[in-house]
């Protein structure tokens, strides 16, 4: 494999993973706007102007998009963070410039306004099936919680009053400013011929005229606090918890999310063990994510109501024991093995590639090979997790409780 990269006159970064083994390619516009960009006025702009870049370009209606995304048998969509914005598509090589075309396209959508009152819609019932599906926007809360006046409070969503109150001038000016070819990527992966992606981009996106875009990434600070909220409807009891953790450039993120697979892996970690095979909860994992600036580890939990207060405790009683005695190199090792075998295995296919090239170039603007990532990981050492949880406590958490108790006692010191 051989990355490549090389920036338009007009800023646009084009990068690739170029393999030529691969029998599909992957390519997408990772576009560094999201909800920590939002001012109060506009929260949930970024993903409702995804859903608008679906809906039709000065050349394109919405008709024509899905059509054209379907022509050439892509497997496309769009996601939205806190962080950035992606279109994507994997497709056939021998249709990769059709859609990097494509692509781009939709990356000047139109803004009609019937399209824009029509989207809105979809995006209430979206608000509103977050709040009434399980969990019940416990990680939103719990995020708002936590990072307080941090841009990382907002939500990727937005609140039906934001969003009710947005207009097509309003999301064209917040396009207008974010949407610059100096705060986007197109990046690719699998097989891919360089010389012709970027003449592609230079045809399709070199008119782009460019602005000056910038962000604030400060570190957050330490929060706390323990809020229940009841939900009449709810079955089970559902908490969040979260806590700081390295952030996008750390280079001590590889020794956290290590961490993360020892104490909270879906199968095999310590809250597995604790509370998933004797039966007392349903699902009890954590995960780390890192931002730009900053970062968090998140504990989630479903149980049923009248556990949720002992398996809070029981997760309390685990935090402390790992903050005393650390891990075991049993344990260590075996959460390397697996991180490092989901990389290999995900690497094989090209859209797992493509993230991952976009996802660094944007948060980092680097590269990294799988074989570097994964000994970035073999690096890890008991010393490194050490200094993580020093760093970090596990014990240092905002909580989130969701449920049909009114009431869920805070775990005792």
């Amino acid at each position: 494999m051989e990355f490549r990269h090389q920036k338009l006159d007009n800023g646009l970064d084009v990068v690739a993973e170029c393999n030529p083994q691969a029998h599909a390619t992957a390519l997408g516009f990772f576009v560094k706007t999201g909800a920590r960009d939002e001012t109060h006025n506009v929260s949930g702009v970024s993903h409702f102007l995804e859903h608008m870049a679906f809906k039709g370009t000065a050349h394109r209606s919405a008709a024509d998009v899905n059509r054209e995304l379907d022509e050439i048998g892509s497997h496309a969509n769009a996601y939205t963070s806190e962080e950035q914005t992606v279109y994507y598509a994997t497709v056939l090589p021998e249709y990769a410039e059709r859609a990097v075309e494509l692509l781009a396209d939709m990356m000047r959508p139109a803004l009609r306004e019937e399209d824009f009152e029509t989207e809105k819609q979809v995006i209430l019932e979206e608000i509103y099936r977050n709040e009434d599906q399980p969990p019940f926007g416990a990680h939103e809360k719990c995020m708002a919680a936590h990072f307080g006046k941090h841009p990382l409070a907002n939500s990727v969503l937005g609140s039906v009053e934001t969003v009710s109150g947005l207009t097509p001038a309003a999301m064209r000016s917040y396009w207008q400013q974010r949407y610059s070819p100096t705060n986007m990527v197109l990046a690719a992966a699998g097989r891919v011929d360089f010389a012709a992606l970027l003449g592609w981009a230079q045809r399709h996106c070199g008119e782009w005229a460019p602005c000056g875009v910038s962000r604030a990434t400060p570190r957050a600070t330490n929060h706390g606090g323990f809020r229940v909220v009841r939900k009449d409807m709810a079955t089970q009891q559902y908490a969040v918890q979260i806590k700081n953790g390295p952030a996008a450039a750390d280079d001590d993120r590889y020794a956290g999310r290590v961490l993360t697979t020892i104490f909270g892996d879906d199968v095999g970690s310590r809250l597995f063990w604790e509370l998933i095979d004797p039966g007392l909860a349903e699902c009890a994992a954590m995960m780390s994510y890192e931002f730009q600036g900053t970062g968090i580890m998140m504990t989630y939990i479903a149980c049923s109501p009248e556990r949720m207060a002992e398996n809070l405790q029981r997760v309390l009683g685990l935090e402390r024991e790992i903050e005393g005695d650390g891990v075991a190199e049993s344990e260590l090792e075996q959460a390397k093995n697996k991180i490092a075998s989901h990389i290999v295995l995900q690497s094989e296919r090209s859209a797992s590639r493509l993230f991952a090239v976009g996802n660094n170039w944007i948060q980092r603007g680097g590269y990294r090979s799988v074989q570097e990532v994964v000994q970035a990981y073999r690096s890890v050492t008991r010393d490194s997790i050490a200094a993580i949880l020093e760093k970090y406590p596990l014990t240092d958490s905002t909580t989130v409780v969701i449920g049909p108790l009114a009431d869920v006692p805070a775990p005792s010191a």
